[in-house]
C-alpha cells in the first residue's frame, strides 16, 4: 500500500528548458511519478517533450518566470526573487499534510521558500545540492567571507537547514561545509552523485567527426558547457596562449554563460590561431561533440572543494576521454581523477601548471586510459541514482520527520 501523500519537484528548470538540472529534475520526477502523485512546478514554460507527457507522467504546472539574462545581474536577481515569491504561494496553496516536497538550489533563493512553506503546511522537505551558497558567492569574488550580506545567508542557511528534512549532496566534499552550520546534523545528509546521461562506452577519435573535420591539429583541447561564476575563463585561455605556438595542439570551446562570454571577449582581443569556438551544441549532437576532442578541462576558481560538482564530468568520461580539472584535490570531481586514474588534477589559476598538463596529456601513450574513464562513468548509473531518490522519498513519506529523529 503506498503511502497518501504526494509529491511536488519544485524546479525553476524543467524541460523543455535544455539545462542539465532540467534533465537532472525531470529524470528523477518521472521515476518518482511511476509509483506516486508527482506534481512539478516548473520555471520554464513551452510545450512539454514526448517522453515527459503520457500515462504515469508528472503533472507538470508552469509558474511564470522571466529569465534575465546571464550578464543583467539585477535584473536577473529581481526575476528570480519574484519567481521564488509565486513558488512560495504555489506550494502554500496545493502542499499539504505528510506531501513531501523536492528541489533543488538554482535559484538560491529557492530552497528556503520551499523549507518554509513545507514547514508552515505540515509537508516534508529535501533539498538537492548543486552549490552552496553563499560559498559560490564568495568563491566567485562577488562576496566577501565577512561581507554583512553573507553573514546572513549563512545565518538564514541555518535556519533553512533545520527546517529541511534530507539534504542530497553529489559530492563527497559537501559534508564537512554541512556539518558547518548548527541546523544541520549527519542523518540528514544523502549522497546520490549524479550520473552519465550517454551510455558509457568506448568511443574512438575519428577524422571524420563532424567537429574535429576541419582542424588540423593533431590533439584537440576540449571545453564545454555552461562557465558560471565558479568557473575560471581566464586560465583557459592563458593556457592556449602559451601553447599558441604547438602545431599539434587546438582548442575547441562551445558552451554558455558569463565566462565563454569573457572567452569570446579575449579571444577577439587576441586572436589566437590555436582557439575555436562552436555555437552552444544540442543534445542530439551532444555525443559527436565529445568525442571530437582528445581532452577536456574543467576550470575551475580556488576554493571550490564542498561548493560545486560539473555535472558534465560524467559525460566526458562516458565517451572514454581523461579530463584536465582545475580544482583543489579534495574536491569530489579532483577524488575521482586521482582515484581511478583519468587524467591530472592542477592548481586553480596556474595557467602554466594547466599549459603542462595538457601539453603531457598530448603525448601520453596510455591506451588503457580511455577504458578506465568509461569503467568510472559506468559507476554513475542511473538508475542506481533514481532508486536512491526513491527510497529516500518514500522515507520522508512514510516514516516521521528525520529532523525530528535527532
Amino acid at each position: 500500500m503506498q503511502p497518501e501523500g504526494k509529491i511536488v519537484v519544485a524546479s525553476q528548470h524543467y524541460p523543455p528548458d535544455p539545462s542539465t538540472t532540467a534533465a537532472i529534475m525531470a529524470e528523477i520526477a518521472c521515476r518518482l511519478a511511476s509509483e506516486h502523485e508527482v506534481v512539478v512546478l516548473s520555471g520554464s514554460p513551452g510545450a512539454l517533450p514526448a517522453s515527459q507527457t503520457g500515462v504515469d507522467k508528472p503533472h507538470v504546472v508552469a509558474i511564470r518566470n522571466r529569465m534575465g539574462g546571464k550578464a543583467a545581474l539585477v535584473r536577473r536577481g529581481l526575476s528570480e526573487l519574484l519567481f521564488v515569491l509565486r513558488i512560495f504561494v504555489a506550494l502554500l496553496r496545493r502542499l499539504r499534510r505528510g506531501d513531501v516536497v523536492l528541489t533543488v538550489t538554482a535559484p538560491f533563493m529557492l530552497p528556503y521558500a520551499v523549507a518554509a512553506a513545507a514547514r508552515f503546511k505540515g509537508a516534508r522537505s529535501a533539498l538537492i545540492m548543486h552549490d552552496l551558497f553563499p560559498d559560490v558567492l564568495v568563491m566567485a569574488g562577488l562576496l566577501k567571507p565577512r561581507a554583512f550580506v553573507t553573514g546572513v545567508m549563512r545565518a538564514a542557511n541555518s535556519l533553512m537547514f533545520r527546517a529541511l528534512d534530507a539534504v542530497i549532496t553529489i559530492g563527497r566534499d559537501a559534508e564537512a561545509p554541512l556539518l558547518g552550520y548548527a541546523g544541520m546534523t549527519r542523518n540528514k545528509i544523502r549522497f546520490i552523485p549524479n550520473w552519465a546521461t550517454l551510455v558509457p562506452a568506448t568511443r574512438p577519435v575519428t577524422s571524420d567527426n563532424p567537429f574535429r573535420k576541419d582542424l588540423a591539429a593533431r590533439f584537440i583541447v576540449g571545453l564545454s558547457g555552461n562557465l558560471g561564476f565558479t568557473h575560471d575563463p581566464e586560465i583557459v585561455f592563458e593556457a592556449a596562449r602559451l601553447l599558441k605556438d604547438d602545431a599539434d595542439i587546438h582548442f575547441l570551446l562551445s558552451g554558455w554563460g558569463i565566462g565563454f562570454e569573457r572567452l569570446k571577449q579575449l579571444q577577439a582581443e587576441a586572436g589566437l590561431s590555436n582557439v575555436s569556438f562552436v555555437a552552444r551544441v544540442e543534445d542530439a549532437e551532444l555525443e559527436a561533440f565529445l568525442t571530437a576532442a582528445d581532452l577536456w578541462i574543467i576550470p575551475y576558481r580556488k576554493d571550490v572543494a564542498g561548493v560545486s560538482v560539473p555535472s558534465r564530468f560524467y559525460n566526458l568520461l562516458a565517451v572514454g576521454r581523461p579530463v584536465v580539472l582545475v580544482s583543489e584535490p579534495e574536491a569530489e570531481a579532483a577524488l575521482t581523477v586521482v582515484e581511478n586514474g583519468l587524467g591530472w588534477v592542477v592548481t586553480p589559476g596556474r595557467a602554466d601548471q594547466l599549459a603542462a598538463a595538457i601539453r603531457a596529456a598530448s603525448k601520453c601513450c596510455d591506451g588503457a586510459l580511455a577504458e578506465r574513464a568509461v569503467k568510472a562513468a559506468s559507476k554513475f548509473d542511473r538508475s542506481v541514482a533514481m532508486n536512491a531518490y526513491a527510497a529516500l522519498i518514500e522515507e520522508l513519506l512514510r516514516n516521521p520527520s528525520l529532523r525530528e529523529q535527532r
